[in-house]
Order: C-alpha cells, then structure tokens, then sequence
C-alpha cells in the first residue's frame, strides 16, 4: 500500500492543480505518484479477484476457468 506521506501528496498535488496549476515538475510529480498509486491498486484488486469463488444460487461452482487457472498458479 501507499504511504500516508504519498496519498497526501497526491492530494495537495490535485488541490493545487484545480487551484493555481502545477510547474512542470510538480505535473511530473504527479504522473509518477499516480502510476505508483495504480500499480498499487491494480496488484491488490487482481490480488483479492484470484481469492473469489463464484458458484449460482443451486451452489455449483461457477467461477471462470481463467481465475481458476490464476488461482492455481498462485499456489504453487
């Protein structure tokens, strides 16, 4: 996860964009603190999706052969 540190700059950064507008470093910045953010987010939504089962209301599993497939990569 993010550092505190990082999501408040991500913040202010945004709140001074709306505001006064970033120099050209602090728009860089900004490119590089979301793409860390979003990788972060990405990895932990893929993360939580291999550990669903989805199965119909009779109880069959019913969960798709490709998070099937990811799930058994992750085990071994």
């Amino acid at each position: 996860m993010l550092s505190k540190d990082k999501l408040n700059r991500i913040s202010e950064l945004s709140k001074k964009s709306k505001s006064e507008g970033l120099s050209k470093s602090e728009k860089e910045e900004q490119r590089e603190l979301r793409e860390e953010y979003l990788q972060e987010f990405r990895g932990a939504f893929k993360n939580h999706l291999k550990s669903i089962k989805v199965v119909d209301p009779e109880g069959t599993d019913v969960t798709p052969e490709k998070l099937k497939e990811e799930k058994r990569r992750k085990e071994h």
